[in-house]
């Protein structure tokens, strides 16, 4: 049997990355047509996109990475309190966008993400994670 057209083998089909949150973006049959425009996981992420906010942890995760020694992990907390201040409620408020701007930095590969010690897959972590430079 031949395959369908315009289907591709599994094996073909990379998975993305959402621009705003970092995450894997699996292909997905509903998506078979325009793939290739593909650039957001949800309809949130479509509306809320990387504003000027997300860039700057980026920049702080990286500048706080610099400052450290080769191997040294950061918390993504430094980076939100960096950009947030003292203020608890603000940088509290900054947690989640200091890790979708972690798992950006990992799809750009500048960074890897771990958990005990050990490389994660930024799509799949839960709990507390550390940044460290990409190796």
């Amino acid at each position: 049997m031949g395959r369908q057209r315009g289907a591709e083998p599994a094996d073909e089909r990379a998975d993305k990355v959402c621009g705003s949150c970092g995450r894997r973006i699996e292909w997905r049959a509903k998506w078979a047509r325009d793939w290739d425009a593909v650039r957001w996981c949800s309809d949130a992420c479509r509306a809320r996109g990387v504003t000027p906010l997300d860039r700057e942890l980026e920049t702080s995760i990286r500048s706080l990475l610099a400052g450290r020694a080769a191997d040294a992990t950061i918390c993504p907390s430094e980076a939100a309190r960096q950009v947030g201040g003292d203020d608890e409620t603000a940088w509290r408020a900054l947690m989640e966008p200091a890790r979708r701007a972690a798992r950006r930095l990992v799809a750009a590969g500048e960074v890897e993400i771990t958990q005990g010690g050990k490389v994660v897959d930024p799509s799949m972590a839960k709990g507390p994670i550390r940044v460290r430079r990409a190796r």
